[in-house]
């Protein structure tokens, strides 16, 4: 992404933090997977948006008005011998002119140069609670700017989430963002089109889990989540990642599976049968939840409120439960009661972004907010219908769920993973090649 955007973004944060402010920012860190193999690494996402710095052991600082530059950055030096083993890193001078801090220092010296950058300033933005390590030294150094109180320092009186405006920021996308979340939503369904050809009875699951995945690899690109590819009845479990159930003739499969862009997540599920031919009971099921993501779609514009697509979705799929037999009763009141969860028990979407599950709040003052141009949702009602003895036979051990990634804009929505296939025709032509 173009350096011209971080600075954007950091010029928006410092204006609403306003005078005599300071705010505090650390880096992921390296997380242990076992003995001494490590997890790869993933940086921060709030410290991504703002500075497009990879690196662990980072600590970003800005303050707003100050003579030197306001953007400041703590950061490994340059070391031969550990980029022997572990990569390159940018280093002081790569900060500076890589990524435009103003400053840079060794992250070493944090504690002898931050606290004397937080003197004289009357309000602290970090968020507490997410590093109870970090917590105390940020702690540790309004303390030792107590220590020197009777000498003149004047020390922060107020602390205040950072969360509260850079998450708000986060949820409006820019051109830029959208077109690394088109990308990576157009790579996601090129992988699920490959999963489609790829499946025929007798495969595993994770078989079908490597053909997406080498198509993300293949873009250079990892997954944005552990990817989800269930079978059968596993396709009833919402957050099923063994993968490694062996596929049955006449089953469905459902995978839920998107690729990562720079940092930008896609979330796409797609369900379809293994043989390659929907059976007339699937069809019913799987035409029922299309129906219903196609109603909340139609719903997901601006000036309506968060919810109105999973009301829209709810009321397609309680009215086509009630036509299958599978609810019975008044509309309305299966609706209220909220009998449709025995078979539909998830929300219908949720913000997307640098998260997979965005930053946004989802109510204002205890109403659910309006949406508007620059939000990107998931739109993905399912049915999960178990093994009962009060269900019909042909429909049991069923789970469908079809996701989309969908922007709204002035005029209305678009959907950005339109690409890949979900139609019961389209899938079955895909499937046949």
């Amino acid at each position: 992404m173009n350096q011209k955007e971080f600075i954007r973004r950091r010029k928006n944060l410092l204006k609403m933090m306003g005078d005599c402010s300071i705010a505090i920012l650390p880096s992921a860190q390296i997380k242990q997977r076992n003995r001494d193999v490590e997890y790869p690494f993933r940086q921060d996402s709030d410290f991504l948006y703002l500075t497009g710095f990879n690196e662990p052991d980072a600590v970003l600082v800005l303050i707003p008005g100050r003579e030197q530059g306001e953007f400041v950055l703590f950061c490994r030096e340059r070391d031969p011998k550990k980029e022997l083993w572990n990569g390159r890193m940018l280093g002081l001078e790569g900060a500076v002119e890589e990524i435009g801090a103003d400053d840079a220092f060794p992250i070493q010296d944090i504690d002898e140069i931050l606290p004397g950058l937080m003197e004289g300033h009357e309000k602290v933005y970090y968020t507490m609670g997410k590093d109870a390590a970090f917590d105390n030294k940020v702690v540790s150094w309004v303390n030792k700017i107590k220590d020197h109180k009777r000498s003149g320092c004047h020390v922060p009186s107020e602390f205040i989430a950072l969360d509260f405006y850079l998450h708000e920021m986060r949820l409006f996308k820019s051109r830029s963002e959208i077109a690394l979340m088109r990308k990576a939503a157009k790579i996601s369904a090129e992988a699920h089109h490959n999963a489609m050809k790829m499946a025929k009875p007798g495969l595993y699951e994770y078989q079908l889990e490597a053909g997406f995945l080498q198509i993300f690899r293949h873009y250079g690109y990892e997954a944005a989540y552990p990817s989800i590819v269930g079978s059968g009845k596993n396709g009833c479990i919402l957050h099923y990642t063994e993968n490694n159930a062996q596929m049955q003739d006449g089953d469905l499969v459902l995978i839920d599976a998107g690729v990562e862009v720079e940092g930008y997540a896609s979330d796409v599920s797609r369900t379809f049968p293994v043989s390659g031919r929907f059976s007339d009971a699937q069809k019913i099921l799987y035409q029922l939840v299309l129906d219903a993501q196609q109603a909340a779609i139609e719903k997901a514009v601006p000036g309506n409120h968060w919810n109105d697509p999973h009301d829209a979705a709810v009321r397609v799929i309680t009215k086509g439960l009630k036509r299958l037999g599978l609810l019975q009763g008044d509309l309305r009141k299966l609706i209220k009661d909220n009998a449709y969860k025995r078979f539909f028990m998830h929300r219908t979407g949720h913000w997307l972004g640098l998260d997979v599950h965005d930053v946004g709040d989802y109510k204002i003052d205890k109403r659910w907010r309006m949406l508007e141009a620059g939000m990107v949702i998931t739109v993905e009602p399912g049915l999960y219908i178990g093994s009962d003895e009060d269900i019909p036979a042909c429909y049991r051990n069923t789970g469908i769920r079809i996701e989309d990634d969908v922007l709204i804009t002035k005029q209305g929505n678009d959907v950005l993973s339109k690409h890949a296939v979900k139609s019961i025709a389209d899938i079955e032509k895909m499937m046949a090649r």
